[in-house]
This record gives structure tokens, C-alpha cells and sequence, in this order.
């Protein structure tokens, strides 16, 4: 069971730095001094993977590697791995409240090289692969994909797609010096995070972090795992993943992961899924789990439709899986991702494993009183939201509200009608710290009452997503005193 105390949501990629994107160096640092401060038990972090085209964290070249850009240069300068002034000429993107992801692309990757050609410990490296020997396999799959000018691997050379010995044998060869280039980054990335982890957990901060339940269709792991998912002879997705038409969408989401082979799994002892859980509890102290409702039933879709429309749903076998993990792993720190079309069956699921599920405050004002998402009916072993990455900042929600949608709203909480807006936003944070739910988080916009220009993203758009970053000017010792005081009032820690 969960114990009763907060936190707060915000991506590495969107701390401050003035190398163009979040990472996990000094801003980290000052991030987890100031949860500290403000008397939060929680930092609620997205997924960590290397990202593809769209940016998205929960599309990834690999469900176990680390994003590069997240590594912190100037722990390199530090390192002697790099000089200072290697920093100087190189256009990271000079915006501070939003990332360029096509300038950090460019002058990322100069400056991790230069890293490399300087680095002279490899025995620390050796160990590193010995302790993680996905990722040999992973450095392989991008020194290909750089050598194929970034094609996605299902349109590399047949013999390459197909992984034919002697092609693969061949091309291992040739690209040794790339292979132990992207070697290198994974080590580098997890040094620093795990370094930064002790530090948090040091301080009495645990990590959420958060899996999706998907992989990419251009990933390593449907590359070398193909078995994994359902594809035909020519390893062609035969159905990829999303959710149907709902009153936020006409045409569903059509995600486009390839789903799973559910009955492959079930015939190999759910050991991938097994591998990739207990990779996720030595990363996080606690783990969303995405989409939580696919391990019941999940949306299949036949691959090339133009949306989610026309697909139906597929039993898949989460509760054998999750029990079978729990044997072998022992306590799953996990939280269920459980919003959208939840069943019976998925409270089911949840329930008999005691996962905590989701409450997001925004979803709770359609009228009904027996609403799930309003405070007052959450369930104490859950996890309360004002909002997530994929909802509008609290105050850019609010504001959008018609005149009697803002009046049940009020009702509904219990709030005075005459307070101003900002007070009314710091009274509906009152409200989710004071309800039952045993852990609550709120993204850091939220406390800052910011628009909707702060938002993280909007499914089912491409562009202007995950871009935001907070300026380091915000996290000032006032804001922090506030949480900390709202924390104190609602019973979620004791006066310092």
C-alpha cells in the first residue's frame, strides 16, 4: 500500500540548460533540492528513451537505451572528456522556454563524439556491457541506421533486415568503431543517471518513472525480437495499436506501434516482458505503466488505415504475465495508467493485483456525482492528478470552461464563487491534496499557474509537442514554500 504524501510532474527534457534541452546534470540537481525543499516525496519523470521522428518520448529506438541529449555536457567538461570552449561555436537552440530539436540534433551529436575520441576508460565500459547486454545489440541497430542515412531498419538492405549471418557478421566488423561509439553514450547516460538517482533517494525523493506499453515499429527490439509482435513473413505489422472513437476524438488515436504476439509471449514465460520490468525497478522507485487497459484487452487496428476506426478489440494475457513477474521479481512498485474506455474486467485486473490506478481531477466535472475522478470518490490506494503531459496546464483548462461548466466546477469542490481565478486554481490543488488518494502529483505548470503555452502535449497532433522547458528563474524559494505549506495543511507531511 502507498503512502500518503505528494510530488510533482515535470520531463528531464524540460528543466532548464543552456545546452538546448533538459538533462541530468546541474538543473536536475537544483530540481531535486527544491522537491526536497517544498517537503515533496515524489519527481514523476517520462519515459527516458532515445527518441524518432516526432520527438516523442513514448516512441522510442529502444525500450531499454537512454536518450542522449539527456546527458550533461558540462559533467563532460568536468570529466576532461571535452574542453569548454568545444561548447562555444555549437548552436544549441538559444530559446529557453522551448527546445529545437533540429539544432540539438546537429550540434548534440559533434560534441558526444568529441567525447568518445577523448574517452580512455574502457574497462568501466567492459563492466557496463557485461551488466546490460541489450545494449550491444542496440549500438548495433543505430550504427546501422546512421550508416543507412537514418532509414528506418525495414528498409535497409534485405539481407540486414532479414539479419542473415553473414551480412550481419560483415557489417559488425566494418562498423566497430560506430558500435562502441553508441556503446559509450548508453554508458555515459546511465553513469550520470544513476548517479543522480543515489542523490535523490539520498534526500528522501523517489522517481516515478513511466514505461509505455509499447515499442516503435522502427526500434531494435522489433528488428531483433521480431517474434515479439505480430507481423507477416515479410515482417510487416499485420495490426498496430491505438484506441477507438471517443467524445475527445471521432476517428479514435491510431498510435501505430505494432501490437503483441500475446500467444509467443505466453509460449516464452513473458520473459521479455519479465526482463523489461525488472530493468524499469532498477531505473525508478515506482513505475507508470502506460496505457494499463492494453493488458486486458487492446485496440488492433490493420496496419495502413488512415485512423483508429476500424479495428476491434483482442484479449491479451496481463494478469498471467503480471503474477508471473510478481513470483519472480517479488512487490510490483508499479501505478496502472487505467484512463479512457476502462471495462469491468480492467478494474478486475488492476484490483487483484493491487496496482494503484489513476484519478486526473480534469476529467471529473460531466455532471455526474458518482464521477470517479472527483476527489471526494477517489480510492485511497490510487494516484491523483490535476492533469497529465497529455492534458492543458490546469490554468489553460480552466480558462477554456463555458461560464456553467466553471460553476459546477466550483460546486462541485466546494469553493467560494467570489475568489479570483489564480485563487480558485491554488483552491483546486487544495482540493486533490486534501482527498484520499494516497499519492498525489501536480505538474510543476499547474503550481505555477502557467497557460496553456506550457502544455506538454495534445495527442493526436503532430508538432508543437514536448517542446516546453521552465526557466530556472521560476523555481524560486517562495513557490517552494507554498507547496510545501499546501503539503503540510493537507496531511501529506509533518510542519519541519
Amino acid at each position: 500500500m502507498l503512502k500518503r504524501s505528494s510530488g510533482i510532474l515535470l520531463p528531464v527534457f524540460s528543466l532548464p540548460s543552456k545546452y538546448g534541452i533538459g538533462t541530468l546534470g546541474r538543473e536536475a540537481y537544483r530540481f531535486i533540492d527544491f522537491l526536497y525543499s517544498a517537503g515533496q516525496r515524489y519527481w514523476q519523470i517520462l519515459p527516458l528513451g532515445p527518441t524518432s521522428y516526432g520527438d516523442s518520448p513514448y516512441s522510442t529506438f529502444s525500450v531499454f537505451a537512454g536518450n542522449p541529449y539527456f546527458i550533461d555536457l558540462e559533467i563532460l567538461v568536468e570529466e576532461e572528456l571535452i574542453l569548454q570552449s568545444d561548447l562555444e561555436n555549437l548552436d544549441f537552440g538559444s530559446n529557453d522556454e522551448c527546445i529545437d530539436y533540429k539544432k540539438l540534433f546537429d550540434s548534440r551529436y559533434i560534441i558526444l563524439r568529441q567525447a568518445y575520441k577523448n574517452n580512455e576508460k574502457p574497462y568501466d565500459i567492459n563492466y557496463f556491457i557485461k551488466e546490460n547486454p541489450w545494449v550491444e545489440d542496440y549500438a548495433f541497430f543505430m550504427a546501422l541506421k546512421y550508416k543507412n542515412n537514418q532509414l528506418p531498419w525495414y528498409k535497409w538492405d534485405e539481407k540486414l533486415i532479414y539479419r542473415e549471418e553473414t551480412a550481419i557478421h560483415a557489417a559488425k566488423k566494418q562498423l566497430k568503431y560506430e558500435i562502441n561509439f553508441w556503446i559509450f553514450l548508453q554508458y555515459l547516460f546511465f553513469k550520470q543517471y544513476f548517479k543522480l538517482k543515489e542523490y535523490a533517494n539520498k534526500k528522501g525523493i523517489s522517481i516515478i518513472g513511466d514505461m509505455p506499453i509499447y515499442a516503435a515499429e522502427d526500434s531494435v527490439d522489433l528488428w531483433i525480437e521480431s517474434s515479439l509482435f505480430l507481423l507477416d513473413e515479410n515482417k510487416v505489422p499485420k495490426l498496430v495499436a491505438g484506441v477507438p472513437p471517443d467524445d475527445f476524438s471521432e476517428q479514435g488515436q491510431l498510435w501505430g506501434n505494432p501490437v503483441f504476439n500475446w500467444g509467443y509471449l505466453k509460449e516464452t514465460g513473458y520473459r521479455w516482458w519479465i526482463n523489461r520490468i525488472s530493468f524499469s525497478f532498477r531505473l525508478y522507485d515506482l513505475v507508470r505503466i502506460d496505457h494499463f487497459r492494453g493488458f486486458d484487452e487492446f485496440w488492433a487496428v490493420p496496419y495502413g488505415s488512415e485512423n483508429a476506426v476500424k479495428g476491434c478489440w483482442q484479449k491479451s494475457y496481463g494478469k498471467e504475465l503480471f503474477l508471473k513477474a510478481k513470483k519472480e521479481l517479488g512487490s510490483l512498485n508499479i501505478i496502472a495508467e487505467d484512463l479512457g474506455i476502462i471495462t469491468d474486467s480492467v478494474i478486475k485486473l488492476k484490483n487483484d493485483l493491487a496496482i494503484p490506478g489513476m484519478k486526473v481531477l480534469q476529467f471529473a466535472f460531466d455532471g455526474n456525482p458518482d464521477n470517479p475522478y472527483l476527489p471526494n470518490n477517489y480510492e485511497e490506494n490510487s494516484v491523483a492528478y490535476t492533469g497529465t503531459h497529455d492534458n492543458d496546464t490546469l490554468k489553460g483548462w480552466y480558462e477554456k470552461l463555458r461560464v456553467e461548466e466553471k460553476q459546477y466546477l466550483l460546486k462541485a469542490l466546494n469553493i467560494v464563487l467570489s475568489i479570483n481565478e489564480n485563487e480558485i486554481l491554488d483552491e483546486i490543488i487544495r482540493t486533490i491534496l486534501k482527498s484520499k488518494a494516497h499519492i498525489v502529483i501536480i505538474p510543476i505548470q499547474d503550481y505555477l499557474q502557467l497557460g496553456s503555452k506550457a502544455r506538454i502535449n495534445t495527442p493526436s497532433t503532430l508538432g508543437g509537442n514536448w517542446k516546453w522547458r521552465i526557466k530556472k528563474e521560476m523555481l524560486t524559494n517562495e513557490i517552494a514554500f507554498k507547496i510545501q505549506q499546501r503539503t503540510i495543511e493537507s496531511g501529506r507531511i509533518n510542519k519541519p
